[in-house]
């Protein structure tokens, strides 16, 4: 079996700031309600001219400047989306002609808030097989689309962004590898986290407008606790399966969906808050877009380096959870 190796990171967020003070126009909340309650202080939003692959682009082509290949030393197009750019054709294959490379498989992932450790996994078995050697792993939403600004539990969460890896395969001596990855779902929770309207069960009517069901909806309360409980029981599984210590981990990434969260999954292992990566403040939730863009800004910064041992950690709507562990 061969290994990948993460070769190059890159993001984009929207130009548009959206701020707590904002907000307060819109619905009855106040900055510091926000920022106490889920650590955000400011979301990014797309510009009405932009689409989801306008985003996931301008991440891909960072991530390839910073890997040093082309568009045409790709091989496979993972997409990881719930708000793409509309149901058909896929995101991935509007991508893929937006990058001008023909005829490699291209494909969208749904796994909401989890998406891209999913995207991450399924990429690393391909690398591993030797069917591919070079898979761009993208994480982008348009999210706040979907979000009714009347709605406080869920207007002040959500915001725009796109984040990008590109997954090469490794050399037989390359200690930077993925090591594993673990994924699970609980289908019988998916009643926490919907968008009720515009599938086969419910398509898009007067009737679903009239009644807000084309945005997202949540159950704040059960989400907390099952967030905590499953990114943790993921990340207990790869320290367990790789036979590694917490405090061998340099970076924690979770998925940016309310600091309380990540805190609470820190202290679950004692592990260090100053070292768990969070950039909620500045993008709230972007869901599947949230991992690689907190992945490369804290690699820009200078706190993620070559060689250290990165956990990342996920859940979602599903409900779906993952993490890999990665020496980068």
């Amino acid at each position: 079996m061969f290994r990948s190796r993460v070769a190059g990171t890159g993001h984009y967020l929207p130009l548009k700031i959206l701020t707590n003070f904002d907000l307060e126009r819109l619905v009855d909340t106040t900055d510091q309600w926000i920022r106490e309650r889920t650590g955000i202080e400011r979301r990014h939003v797309a510009a009405d001219d932009e689409v989801t692959t306008d985003l996931a682009l301008k991440a891909t082509l960072k991530a390839l400047e910073d890997a040093g290949k082309t568009p045409n030393d790709l091989d496979m197009i993972i997409f990881c989306t719930v708000t793409g750019d509309q149901v058909m054709p896929s995101s991935a294959c509007v991508l893929q002609q937006k990058l001008g490379c023909d005829r490699i498989p291209a494909f969208d992932l749904s796994a909401a808030c989890s998406g891209f450790v999913y995207g991450l996994s399924v990429a690393d078995q391909f690398i591993k097989t030797g069917h591919h050697r070079c898979i761009l792993i993208v994480g982008a939403e348009i999210i706040h689309r979907f979000v009714n600004y009347k709605d406080r539990e869920t207007c002040i969460l959500f915001g725009d962004g796109a984040g990008a890896f590109i997954l090469e395969r490794a050399d037989h001596d390359d200690s930077n590898v993925i090591l594993s990855t673990h994924l699970r779902a609980e289908g019988a929770l998916g009643d926490l986290f919907v968008l009720p309207a515009g599938g086969s069960k419910k398509p898009f009517s007067q009737e679903v407008l009239d009644k807000g069901e084309h945005y997202v909806r949540m159950k704040g309360r059960e989400i907390f606790k099952n967030a905590v409980r499953t990114m943790a029981a993921v990340c207990q599984e790869a320290l367990e399966h790789n036979k590694i210590g917490i405090d061998q981990v340099s970076w924690l990434v979770p998925h940016q969906a309310n600091w309380r969260i990540m805190e609470a999954v820190a202290e679950h292992f004692g592990f260090p808050k100053e070292k768990v990566v969070s950039v909620v403040h500045e993008m709230g939730n972007t869901s599947a877009a949230t991992i690689p863009v907190a992945f490369d800004m804290a690699r820009k910064d200078g706190r993620i380096k070559r060689g250290q041992f990165i956990l990342l950690t996920a859940f979602g709507a599903g409900l779906t959870a993952g993490s890999a562990l990665l020496r980068f």
